[in-house]
């Protein structure tokens, strides 16, 4: 009986899985995930899932429930708030997920980094080793060598084995299945660098936007790598390092100046991340609404002479500019577009997050 309920359970959040995947988009605009970590759970409605229930049959005769009321009367003969109207309702079901689950959910879509052998081996990945056998299990991993011998060793000692017509019948007690562990494999140093203009062209809908997709770029990245290490940038005209909360949280205004952010990423690797230990990559994200196209130029001097030669990858993502031309963006491609280590996308709105994501990762860099 457990194991036939552990299966629906399985069975059960597979089927959820598969309703959240196809609303994907819609679960990665959620603002109130930011600064949500791993394991926390989460409530989210999915709409289409029918909920075991019991169904009466036709019965005439005298029962429970009979009597003068009809069909949807409340118990004390008041009926419900508003017209029952004759339309079937939509199913909404909200059911708990950890954003350990979302992430991977979006890590399926997605192709992982490709993390070069570098440094003293930080980060773990995590896959799955059959390592043993157990009771019980899905029939998927049943072990037919070990079940096919145990049935015969069973019906050759009870005397139910005829060699002449041999016949193998398996009981549930004969059934054996793989069991597995988790590994955890050493991989490469990594470390992740993440910059956000928040000046005051960027409104607070501009903010939100670059905020979910920092959010769910690092959600993905720590569910998949273990020690990985994430350093977070703010700027407007000056740019300086803050810890993670403050990255997902604080609200600026003033003017902007790109290069600033890039001087504080150049600094950071140059003291602390050796290229020849360590892979890095660098995002991003801003209105594109820089405070002069000579500042915009020495950002691609910046990357070309100093940041790309250390760099794996360079992802920036450009939301649309609420006051200003949001140039930022061209002057990126005109300079750099020979560098194949440089990825740019656009953010306009909430549903372009996915395909953001995607683009920066989906060829993994």
């Amino acid at each position: 009986m457990a194991v036939q309920i552990e299966k629906d359970h399985q069975r059960f959040r597979r089927i959820v899985k598969g309703k959240i995947r196809e609303d994907l988009r819609k679960f990665l605009t959620r603002e109130e995930l930011l600064g949500r970590e791993g394991k926390k759970y989460i409530t989210i409605p999915v709409r289409g899932i029918e909920i075991p229930h019991f169904r009466y049959g036709d019965n005439n005769d005298a029962g429970v429930g009979k009597g003068d009321g009809k069909p949807g009367d409340a118990a004390d003969g008041q009926g419900g708030i508003g017209p029952g109207g004759e339309q079937e309702g939509q199913h909404i079901l909200e059911v708990e997920v950890s954003l350990d689950e979302l992430a991977e959910i979006l890590g399926e879509e997605l192709k992982l980094p490709r993390i070069k052998p570098k440094g003293k081996h930080r980060i773990t990945a995590e896959r799955d080793r059959y390592s043993g056998i157990r009771q019980s299990g899905p029939e998927s991993l049943r072990h037919f060598k070990r079940t096919f011998r145990r049935a015969l060793r069973r019906q050759i000692m009870s005397g139910l084995y005829n060699s002449e017509a041999p016949r193998i019948i398996f009981e549930r007690r004969d059934k054996i299945y793989r069991s597995w562990k988790t590994i955890l494999n050493p991989q490469s140093n990594a470390v992740i660098i993440y910059m956000m203009d928040v000046s005051g062209s960027m409104g607070d809908e501009q903010k939100e936007l670059v905020r979910l997709e920092a959010f769910w770029i690092d959600a993905w990245l720590r569910k998949n790598y273990h020690g990985i290490e994430s350093r977070y940038i703010v700027h407007d005209v000056r740019a300086g390092e803050v810890d993670r909360e403050t990255f997902f949280r604080v609200r600026e205004d003033g003017g902007t100046r790109i290069s600033s952010a890039f001087r504080v990423a150049r600094e950071l690797i140059e003291h602390h991340y050796s290229p020849q230990d360590w892979n890095i990559y660098l995002f991003h994200f801003s209105d594109g609404d820089n405070s002069s196209e000579s500042d915009s130029r020495e950002c691609c001097a910046l990357l070309r002479e100093n940041l790309l030669p250390a760099l794996n990858m360079f992802g920036y993502c450009q939301v649309a500019s609420a006051y200003g031309s949001g140039n930022f963006i061209n002057v990126l491609h005109e300079h750099l577009s020979d560098a194949e280590a440089v990825v740019s996308t656009r953010v306009n709105t909430k549903d372009d997050i996915y395909d953001s994501i995607r683009a920066f990762f989906s060829a993994g860099r």
